[in-house]
């Protein structure tokens, strides 16, 4: 009930916020010119998914290292879910240790905890350590693989294929600009990950005789206010490639720049994308990420009502100077569902309207595992309704 009394007031709520008219982000993308010394770029609010500029955003390209950024999805996944823990000693082997380009300079058979590989794949950008944790989680890089592109395919990730989960040269391996600031938008919903992207330097093998220094790739973290990731890519064929994110005043945008002939110029352009995003726009939280926003009845549960929770945090992006009223969410929960009901289960979705217009729509979840409940329970809820009515 208490779900559900929050969810009304929201709506309730709601009319009252500032939001952008329904074509303020199309109109400043018309005008604004930005990342011109990149081959293609997108800038995009994290909580709404809105798209602030792009530039041959869905052109497929070489991502080079950004790869990483799915590889640490997976990563996070296996965490969550208990496949793996932080502390958990991964073995190298001569496979994972034979990679080049960076790298940790892991030797086969060296155990490493799962924290000290995180960190080397995100600050060090570490071909080696994002192997050894391939190998770990599926078996093999090829598992770890079809995990990656089972993964695009649950995002629509239309423009995106992989290979690897390095970002090495090989044929047939690419991405977008917009999917990889998609990819941007799912890692960032584990929030602990940006303790390591965020981090300028850091080092591993501490106690050790081969104590190694960590430096971060993405040199906006120390040199821009509210940068705390994600991912710097380069080869010869990708070039200069950034996907960064920065939260300031509890706004927090993804850009995206790719193919940028210098790191010079990828930092200035992503640089440039960052403050227009900051002074021309703004957010206005509305759920923080499992919040609960309804509750929902479940047929021969052995709970009666399940609430239902955001799968993410939930954003109006404002637009300064322009006004919108009659803003209303909607929940969507699937009517048969099928028990058991999983904790973290996708059971259906919020939409945000302005007026008729879709703002945002978001994944809701279940906020437990709900089983089938015995006949006996069930004997005694229906007898119960029952002299309830009489």
């Amino acid at each position: 009930m208490k779900g559900v009394i929050s969810g009304l007031l929201s709506i309730c709520l709601l009319a009252s916020f500032s939001i952008p008219k329904a074509e303020a982000a199309e109109k400043a993308k018309e005008k604004i010119k930005l990342a011109e010394q990149s081959h293609s770029a997108i800038l995009m609010e994290q909580d709404s998914g809105s798209v602030l500029f792009e530039k041959n955003s869905h052109e497929k390209l070489p991502p080079a290292s950004m790869t990483k950024i799915m590889t640490m999805i997976l990563i996070m996944e296996a965490i969550d879910k208990g496949k793996i823990s932080w502390n958990d000693k991964i073995r190298v082997s001569e496979y994972a240790a034979s990679m080049g380009g960076s790298q940790i300079f892991l030797e086969p058979g060296e155990e490493m905890r799962v924290e000290d590989m995180v960190k080397g794949i995100a600050i060090g950008s570490a071909n080696d350590a994002s192997v050894a944790m391939a190998e770990h989680i599926a078996g093999s890089v090829e598992s770890f693989v079809n995990r990656m592109n089972d993964k695009a395919k649950q995002l629509d990730l239309n423009d995106t294929f992989f290979k690897n989960p390095t970002g090495l040269p090989a044929a047939g391996h690419y991405t977008s600009a917009h999917d990889m600031a998609l990819m941007g938008k799912e890692l960032l919903k584990h929030e602990e990950v940006t303790k390591f992207t965020g981090l300028y330097e850091d080092y591993l093998r501490e106690e050790t005789e081969k104590k190694f220094w960590l430096v971060n790739t993405n040199r906006l973290v120390k040199f821009y206010p509210g940068v705390d990731g994600l991912k710097t890519g380069f080869t010869n064929e990708a070039k200069y490639c950034l996907t960064a994110t920065a939260n300031k005043n509890g706004m927090r945008v993804i850009a995206v720049v790719m193919g940028a002939p210098s790191p010079k110029d990828r930092n200035a352009q992503v640089t440039s994308m960052l403050d227009y995003a900051f002074t021309q726009f703004s957010t206005k939280k509305l759920y923080a990420r499992h919040e609960i926003v309804k509750e929902v009845k479940v047929q021969k549960a052995e709970k009666a009502k399940l609430p239902v929770v955001t799968s993410e945090h939930i954003s109006l992006l404002l637009k300064k100077g322009e006004t919108a009223k009659k803003v209303k969410m909607e929940v969507n929960v699937d009517k048969d569902l099928k028990l058991p009901v999983k904790k973290g289960q996708q059971i259906g979705s919020l939409k945000i309207f302005n007026g008729n217009k879709l703002i945002t729509e978001s994944p809701v979840l279940a906020s437990e595992t709900v089983k089938k409940a015995s006949w006996w329970k069930l004997f005694k809820r229906t007898a119960g309704q029952m002299s309830k009515s009489s």
